[in-house]
């Protein structure tokens, strides 16, 4: 319940999306719900006596399983009542259920592109890429992370106006015909919990109309609706050259930015970067502060290796964080233009991988 409750409708407009189904399948026990947009299907063992289906209100349920010890559960459908029926050790229940010809036919998309991937790199890719999908559905567009795949590389990229973040993760199946699509990132929020424990390949297969995607894992299927339009062509909003480049600890950075970010709070959340080169065989530093005018000020400063000049450049306090936060360890690169133009991070341990924030315009 607690996989497939995930896709159940919060606030559903059709009652019955509220609700999850309960299904006998292949000797396995099938528990399926959809929010419309999403579903999600899990099977488990058990011993099937009698085929049968149903659809119970899927919070009653799950908060009835949780109370209950961990022992064996048995489940009978009641004959010619919706009405399920559970026993547990001394605990019974019977819960009154909606017939399952009304439940949301669970779609399964017609194969057309198919790719695996390692579940490491998938949860890599969501968790580096998801959070710089805009929230607000403005431009429904950007509330999707753009997934192109091409060859036997997959590349995600996602962007709400302010950052960009892209991330290249490799296929363990290629493909013949380069082919891209815009996958929700609530989908995929969901999806990094699901291979959370993964170790087989996770399948993703994209139906040829490209409005729909099915995930498979082990006893686990996903099928979301994907976003259509045109994703902004992001390639030109990374900049080719620098005039500063800053090499950091990324732990220690993070640290800086979090220490920082508790005065710019009130300070329109503006966190203020001075890159200083070293001198006479000295590391270079970077200057960390924030200031509101009302509450007090804030300086850190963190070794660096410099290329290039002195700079300065201001960046929106949480966009900062965000990224430094899914780096995780290691060093980061951090390289600037001017302080009008975006700041670019990228972890020195590999190219595939890269953030740009935009900057924010201060008084220095």
């Amino acid at each position: 319940m607690g996989i497939v409750g995930r896709a159940v409708a919060t606030r559903p407009t059709l009652p019955i999306t509220g609700n999850v189904l309960l299904s006998t399948d292949g000797g396995r026990l099938k528990l399926a719900a959809t929010n419309l947009e999403v579903a999600i299907s899990s099977w488990v063992g058990a011993e099937i006596e009698e085929e049968g289906a149903i659809t119970i209100p899927a919070r009653l349920l799950t908060d009835f399983i949780n109370t209950l010890p961990n022992d064996r559960v048995d489940i009978s459908l009641l004959p010619r009542a919706s009405v399920l029926e559970l026993r547990c050790a001394r605990y019974e229940a019977r819960i009154s259920g909606m017939d399952v010809e009304d439940f949301p036919p669970i779609p399964t998309p017609t194969p057309g592109l198919e790719a695996r991937l390692d579940p490491e790199e998938l949860r890599a890719a969501i968790s580096r890429v998801a959070f710089a999908a805009a929230t607000e559905e403005t431009r429904p567009v950007l509330t999707g992370v753009q997934a192109e795949f091409e060859g036997d590389t997959i590349t995600f990229a996602a962007a709400d106006g302010f950052r960009l973040a892209v991330y290249k993760a490799p296929s363990l199946s290629p493909v013949a015909e380069r082919e891209v699509v815009i996958i929700p990132a609530r989908t995929l929020g969901e999806l990094s919990r699901l291979v959370a424990s993964e170790e087989e390949p996770v399948e993703l297969v994209i139906n040829p109309q490209r409005s729909q995607m099915l995930v498979r894992l082990k006893d686990i299927e996903l099928v979301s609706q994907l976003i259509q339009g045109t994703f902004p062509n992001y390639s030109q909003l990374i900049p080719q050259s620098y005039g500063t480049r800053a090499v950091v600890d990324a732990s220690e950075f993070l640290r800086a930015t979090r220490t920082a970010s508790i005065f710019a709070r009130d300070g329109s959340s503006i966190i203020r970067l001075q890159i200083t080169p070293g001198e006479g065989g000295m590391a270079g530093r970077v200057t960390i502060s924030a200031r509101a005018e009302e509450v007090g000020d804030n300086i850190g400063e963190i070794d660096a290796i410099v290329d290039g000049d002195e700079a300065k450049i201001a960046f929106n306090s949480r966009y900062l964080t965000d990224v430094l936060s899914v780096l995780h360890g290691g060093n980061v690169a951090l390289e600037i233009t001017s302080p009008s133009s975006p700041g670019v991070i990228r972890p020195t341990a590999s190219d595939n991988y890269v953030h740009v924030v935009m900057p924010m315009f201060v008084q220095w």
